[in-house]
């Protein structure tokens, strides 16, 4: 038997001690559980017709994840992997990918505008001190617009605490890990502040892969008079990290040298800072709720990635200044519910970006050298997206919903280099075609509709369709790849501005609901379809690759999860999925991939946590995890497979004093090479061997 046969199997037997298949996310959750992200209200999850996961902030802090992955990895069918530092790619309904298909928000506000997408969003946001996550998974558009194709994350800030207190937890790790987190705050009157804090630092396990991080945040909220209340949030992130810590290396190095590193001189600095205040106004049967933001990130690049084909330096930069405001009004009959709102982004942005002459020696780059200017532009995106929201109950058990958004988006271009191509200083074949000034623009309508029915008081189900769409980023529109030509660096660029937006149609069921009181479960089914794929082309005539809105994919699985309390002081929390992701139509000029199943997709994800406290522990516990990854293809051509891995982690914890406590934790148990992520048929990037982390915390009040 298969490890992926095998797997199901064990997995589904677990929940059919339930007879449901099953989810809660470190705590039996109950029917009347609330959520936010559903539709930017705090709404019962039981009449959400989709799948929102939930990790409360209590879990997040119980696990201390050293990365985004040890945390998000178990939500059922969510694959983190780690590319560096706390750099990460992500599958949720997708393969393995940096594209933007996911939606990344704090407290509900994008971290990034439309077309300036990164997809290491999470180390964007200080997670570790993070008041809860909730991970909507499948389609988002007709509520977040753009990009909200596999799933919304959405980290929520910690509220202030009701009284005086202080926080701070310090842990020490291998290879240089170094660690403080402090958080603090009151409420006196009507204002309640915290104030949180993060420093990290570490060498990385690889050669020159280290990182330091300083990130810091700070909320006040205030009850106003007439029912209404202001929450004002400020957070700001500084990350210095050498980029190379998940690269590919070849198979011979990956199993016998892992630690070697062929890019030291590559590295990436991020500045991220975001302010809002959300004014909140709230009646018997209505709420206004307005909330105007400001972004401003920047960050500096020496990819790793492309330095045997396409070496460059670069720095991209994007400020925001936005609003989001809707209104809330319930009224009778059928318990109806209307919500209509309006986002608007205006977001000014842009690139520079040399070429640069590498030293390579062996396989190893040990210098650059900067050369000429290839990229010199400003680039604004501006949106304006009304919505519009609505539920009504025709019968106590049944919740009908409904909704439709149109983003009215775009781009304007302004180059401040000439609009015909540049050849890279010193090569005889990098030539960069450059776009003449203009402005694009894409409008789309995205509707969603579903039902939930509460079967009982512990069984509730739903079903749903939702549309959704991604428009071109600004690096695919004005950002062309270099080529061997200057005539056909211009025929890319001036194909690249033809793309238009990919179209996603996804249908769901699924069921809820809890057993007892000590056991809660979800499992839910997905079909997706995703249309006008982008796919490069190659030009009879010439060769030049164009790029296309051609491609087609399908994407369905099942996904589930449980949460049991065995005994008094006994946990189980497992989840997993079960998902085939494939090309439907993918002809290129090189290639027809079409029936073939698409790279870096696992069919099985599974996390399986099995967690004890008893009573010498004073509150601590011990806990056991492992973390299963299927089999993958390597390649779309489906010649090469990667065969997957189960890794083992081990937790403890121990109360002492009054709010002491001292723990540690050992990933990777057992020391097993495994790969983060693997690039074409032949290289891979090594994950982190057996590594362990101790520390302190405590709290006073």
């Amino acid at each position: 038997m298969s490890k992926e046969k095998f797997t199901g199997c064990f997995a589904l037997s677990l929940l059919a001690i339930v007879n449901q298949a099953v989810y809660a996310a470190d705590e039996p959750q109950l029917m009347d559980e609330v959520v936010v992200s559903g539709t930017r209200e705090a709404e019962r999850k039981a009449e959400i017709p989709a799948t929102v996961d939930v990790i409360k902030g209590d879990a997040i802090r119980d696990a201390k994840a050293s990365h985004p992955s040890q945390i998000m990895g178990r939500v059922p069918g969510v694959w983190v992997n780690i590319t560096g530092g706390e750099g990460h790619q992500t599958a949720i309904r997708q393969p393995l990918t940096t594209a933007p298909v996911y939606s990344y928000l704090e407290d509900g506000i994008p971290v990034r505008a439309t077309g300036f997408f990164n997809h290491n969003a999470l180390y964007e946001v200080n997670m570790p001190q993070s008041g809860g996550i909730e991970v909507t998974k499948g389609p988002g558009s007709a509520l977040y617009g753009s990009d909200a194709i596999g799933g919304v994350v959405n980290v929520l800030s910690r509220r202030p605490p009701v009284s005086s207190e202080f926080e701070a937890s310090a842990e020490v790790g291998s290879f240089g890990w170094k660690r403080a987190l402090l958080s603090g705050g009151n409420t006196s009157g009507n204002n309640g502040v915290r104030a949180d804090l993060n420093l990290t630092k570490t060498n990385g396990w690889r050669q020159t892969t280290g990182y330091t991080r300083q990130s810091g945040s700070l909320r006040w909220d205030r009850a106003l008079e007439n029912d209404a209340a202001l929450k004002v949030f400020a957070t700001a992130s500084n990350i210095d990290q050498q980029t190379a810590g998940s690269s590919a290396i070849s198979l011979n190095d990956y199993l016998n040298n892992p630690t070697i590193n062929y890019t030291p001189i590559s590295l990436r600095k991020v500045k991220a800072a975001r302010l809002s205040a959300a004014y909140e106004k709230e009646t018997a049967n209505s709420s206004l709720s307005i909330t105007p933001y400001v972004r401003d990130d920047s960050m500096d690049l020496l990819a790793n990635w492309s330095l045997g084909y396409d070496p460059t330096i670069y720095n991209t930069y994007n400020q925001s200044l936005g609003v989001m405001a809707k209104y809330r009004t319930d009224f009778e009959p059928y318990r109806t519910r209307l919500i209509v709102g309006v986002d608007v982004d205006h977001s000014p942005g842009g690139r520079t970006e040399n070429s640069i002459l590498t030293t390579r020696v062996g396989s190893i780059y040990t210098a650059y050298a900067l050369r000429n200017r290839l990229y010199d532009y400003k680039v604004t995106y501006q949106g304006v997206s009304p919505y519009l929201h609505g539920e009504m109950s025709p019968t106590p058990q049944l919740r009908l919903t409904g909704g439709l958004r149109y983003d009215d988006l775009g781009y304007d271009f302004r180059n401040n280099l000439p609009a015909s191509a540049i050849q890279a200083t010193g090569s005889l074949t990098r030539w960069y075609g450059q776009s003449a000034s203009v402005k694009k623009k894409y409008s789309h309508f995205s509707p969603k509709l579903g039902a939930t029915y509460a079967f009982s008081e512990q069984l509730n189900g739903f079903v749903s369709y939702n549309h959704s769409f991604r428009a071109p980023s600004e690096g695919q529109l004005f950002r062309p790849a270099a080529t061997t030509s200057a005539l056909l660096a211009q025929q890319i660029a001036v194909g690249n501005l033809a793309l238009q937006p990919i179209k996603v149609d996804s249908y769901e069921t699924g069921l809820r609901g809890k057993a007892g009181t000590g056991v809660s479960y979800e499992i839910s089914l997905y079909h997706m379809v995703k249309r006008d794929d982008i796919l490069t082309q190659r030009d009879p005539a010439t060769s030049a690759p164009i790029q296309t809105n051609g491609g087609k994919t399908l994407h369905k699985g099942i996904e589930a999860g449980l949460g049991a309390k065995l005994a008094a002081a006994l946990r189980l929390d497992l989840s997993f999925s079960y998902a085939k992701h494939t090309y439907e139509n993918w002809v290129t000029n090189a290639a027809n991939f079409t029936g073939k199943e698409m790279a870096l997709a696992p069919r099985v994800i599974a996390n399986t946590r099995l967690t004890y406290a008893p009573g010498i522990l004073q509150g601590g516990n011990v806990g056991v995890e492992v973390v299963t990854l299927g089999s993958y293809w390597m390649d779309d051509a489906n010649t090469t497979k990667y065969s997957g891995h189960d890794l083992f982690n081990l937790s403890g914890s121990y109360r002492f004093g009054k709010d002491m406590e001292l723990f540690a934790k050992v990933n990777n148990l057992t020391d097993k090479r495994f790969a983060e992520s693997t690039s074409g048929t032949a290289t891979y990037a090594p994950g982190l061997p057996r590594t362990a982390y101790v520390g302190v915390q405590g709290a006073w009040k």
